[in-house]
């Protein structure tokens, strides 16, 4: 990994856990095990490649990233209430989660439902409070978000879009409509709402929206990659690149959309170096 990646993410990922820690109730706070369960499904150890791309995008214009770490926090939230709920009997079914029971086995259906609820509840409520950004920046962002969230095109889309493939044999259309909205939109709101609180100009925002679009679908097919090649079998049955093309095929397909990535963010120069170090890491993780 590029050594000022790999400094940046060590400094960002410590930061965005305390700041979720703080953003987040306290365990002990009534009703107690809502908020368990929150902080258990949050404060797991996850990568923050979500949150670090916001932050990243941000400090290409601005040089204290403090003031986006809310709302980069509030962006793994809304990640981390997907998982909760992906991993439900209901949806993917899975138990475990990062190597510890899911959210649904540690404590139950019930619980898990309402703090994957509660997280996107806490991820709007912080958004909304947030006074380090113009109140018109903030109401842009909170709606792109939503967006990338939601049903049209966002990854509830992208999960019935799943549910409906299992089994069938999809075009490369229909995949590509899945992953797009399943995890690109997220991926992809993540750093554009970090570029635009930053104050991009609209030039740059128009390359960055480009490059959104291809590393976000880029994630998913490298992390189909990656699942069809652990031995675990997560994906068996359900619409993903190896499954349509082989894994070379795939490869090749992750290769192209960095490749494409890496094209969009020319324009911007050195401020795209880090975005630039993300395409490398990412790729990487398939060799």
């Amino acid at each position: 990994m590029n050594a000022e990646l790999s400094a940046f993410l060590h400094r960002i990922r410590s930061a965005i856990d305390a700041t979720l820690s703080e953003l987040l109730p306290p365990h002990n706070e009534p009703p107690e095990r809502i908020h368990q369960a929150m902080r258990y499904s949050t404060m797991d150890g996850g990568k923050r490649i979500r949150p670090a791309l916001c932050t990243a995008a941000f400090t290409a214009y601005q040089q204290d990233w403090k003031p986006i770490l809310p709302v980069a926090a509030a962006v793994e939230m809304i990640h981390c209430y997907s998982l909760i709920h992906d991993d439900l009997p209901a949806m993917d079914d899975d138990d475990f989660r990062r190597g510890k029971p899911s959210c649904h086995k540690q404590f139950d259906e019930a619980i898990a439902i309402l703090a994957g609820d509660a997280l996107l509840t806490l991820a709007f409520e912080v958004l909304a409070g947030s006074n380090q950004f113009p109140p018109e920046r903030i109401l842009r962002a909170t709606s792109v978000l939503a967006a990338a969230s939601g049903s049209s095109g966002g990854m509830i889309a992208g999960q019935v879009f799943d549910l409906e493939s299992e089994g069938v044999r999809v075009t490369r259309e229909q995949l590509e409509a899945i992953h797009r909205s399943k995890t690109a939109a997220l991926i992809g709101a993540a750093v554009w709402i970090g570029s635009y609180l930053g104050e991009a100009p609209q030039t740059d925002l128009t390359s960055i929206q480009k490059f959104c679009e291809r590393i976000g679908l880029a994630f998913q097919v490298i992390d189909d990659i990656l699942d069809a090649t652990d031995g675990h079998n997560r994906d068996e049955g359900k619409a993903t690149y190896p499954s349509l093309y082989g894994l070379e095929e795939s490869r090749a397909i992750a290769r192209h959309l960095m490749k494409e990535a890496r094209q969009a963010l020319e324009p911007l120069g050195t401020r795209g170096k880090l975005l630039l170090a993300f395409c490398d890491y990412l790729e990487d993780r398939t060799n």
